[in-house]
């Protein structure tokens, strides 16, 4: 660690760093201070509008047409879920129905999403930590989605 952090604090060249990590709380402080990181970034479980276009990706990368399905509301049913659960979701449907001898089906999704217990569920008081932390300390990698409700805009 202490490595990398004369490396960045002494390189010459322009260089662009991304890192990662799921629980910044095990960084050690010289990782996060001023000047290392031109920015920190809270990326948090993907909204509705992020969820109807990871169904639509995942749906696709499987061979089949988004369009066969109501992607707007399996984004709603699936509030909580991560791009990965959403893959999983498919995934066990695909392999239901094909027991089943047809293709998925909402309905089919429908199942499987009561089934599953998402991450947000069985980590939930570690990801409320998260975002208490990332308030005030970590700009939001997103914003919160806008929905047009008649003539209003909600957000």
């Amino acid at each position: 660690m202490g490595s990398f952090i004369s490396w960045m604090q002494e390189k010459k060249s322009p260089v662009f760093i991304v890192a990662t990590a799921n629980d910044v709380s095990q960084l050690p402080p010289e990782m996060l201070r001023k000047g290392r990181f031109d920015e920190l970034f809270f990326v948090d479980l993907p909204n509705v509008t992020e969820r109807e276009a990871i169904w639509k990706i995942q749906i696709g990368k499987y061979g089949r047409n988004a369009k066969d399905f109501d992607t707007v509301q399996l984004a709603r049913a699936s509030e909580g879920l991560t791009g990965s659960e959403i893959e999983a979701v498919f995934v066990e449907a695909l392999y239901q129905s094909f027991d089943a001898g047809n293709e998925p089906t909402d309905l089919t999704i429908a199942s499987v999403l009561t089934e599953l217990v998402p991450l947000s569920k069985l980590m939930a008081e570690q990801i409320s930590g998260l975002r208490n932390w990332a308030k005030g300390r970590a700009r939001l990698a997103t914003s919160a989605p806008v929905e047009r409700v008649g003539r209003k805009m909600v957000v």
